[in-house]
């Protein structure tokens, strides 16, 4: 019974562990993905319509190999409408996303975007009936106020515009719900295909309206890569709900923030200052707080259980 107490701990440990590092890896994809679009809509000055068809267009490409290892399996799903929700509100999440960049910087969008674990542990508890104990919430809290650190909302820049990407932080958080009431149910490779043969021909559209633009050269490169970083990122993603809890992992996207501070810095030469590394410093002691107290109260669980 100890013996089978101890390997069932082990198991729930490397669980919580496994979580949180597909996370953080996901974040560190996302932050080279952004990197990779900021080049080619800012220094490139692709349209960025356009370059949102092409980023899934060439993602969808490079998931084609799931759809070979699995064959029609890997589409086929008895949830289709729980997947064409779920990525309707990731699409509309983009727009308000891409809207509210246009209108603030992206350093205070970013932290904006990081309210979304606030929508994700509440529905987390109200869908997916999943436990939201204090410690949870306290550095889900945390986090937020390292956010509002680098926001400084009080601040005479501050504009109801700003909202936009809380907006797209709450579309963003009940796709994330929805893909997480789905790991239990359908294979990660189909949520991942799903999400991208889905998004090309939104993207598709948004792109036609705009005036569409075809990438040579450099660009075209760049969005072969960045259709690559586009299926890892989200693969690692759903990855990291399969894992462990959607509050559990939730609060590790908080680690978006230090990495594309780090991205923007050694690609762009940019170095913010002052608040940014607090509130930075904040969401980093949050997100390690959190797994170490995962663990130990899955220790105490299974030690009362012996």
């Amino acid at each position: 019974m100890k013996d089978m107490n101890q390997n069932s701990l082990a198991v729930s440990q490397s669980r919580a562990f496994a979580g949180a590092a597909f996370m953080v890896l996901g974040g560190v994809v996302f932050s080279l993905l952004n990197v990779v679009t900021q080049w080619l809509t800012m220094k490139l000055a692709f349209p960025w319509a356009s370059a949102a068809f092409w980023q899934y267009a060439f993602a969808f490409l490079f998931s084609l190999p799931f759809l070979r290892k699995s064959g029609l399996s890997a589409m086929r799903t008895d949830y289709p409408w729980r997947h064409i929700v779920r990525v309707i509100f990731a699409a509309l999440g983009v727009e308000a996303w891409i809207s509210g960049l246009a209108s603030v910087p992206i350093w205070q969008a970013i932290a904006l975007v990081m309210t979304s674990p606030f929508f994700i542990i509440l529905g987390a508890r109200l869908f997916l009936g999943e436990r939201v104990g204090p410690v949870r919430w306290a550095a889900t809290g945390v986090g937020f106020a390292g956010a509002m650190i680098i926001l400084q909302p009080w601040s005479d820049s501050f504009t109801w515009a700003a909202l936009l990407p809380v907006l797209s932080a709450l579309l963003w958080g009940a796709s994330s719900l929805i893909t997480k009431s789905l790991t239990g149910i359908e294979k990660p490779e189909t949520i991942t295909v799903w999400l991208l043969v889905l998004l090309t021909p939104i993207n598709g559209g948004l792109a036609l309206a705009a005036g569409f633009a075809v990438p040579t050269g450099t660009a075209l490169a760049l969005f072969l890569l960045a259709g690559l970083l586009t299926v890892v990122a989200q693969y690692l993603l759903t990855l990291a709900y399969a894992s462990a809890d959607a509050a559990y992992v939730q609060p590790f996207d908080d680690l978006k923030l230090p990495l594309n501070v780090l991205a923007g810095w050694l690609f762009f030469g940019y170095a913010p200052a002052g608040y940014l590394w607090l509130g930075a410093a904040l969401i980093l002691a949050a997100s390690l707080f959190i797994m170490r107290d995962e663990m130990r109260r899955e220790k105490g669980g299974l030690t009362q259980t012996a």
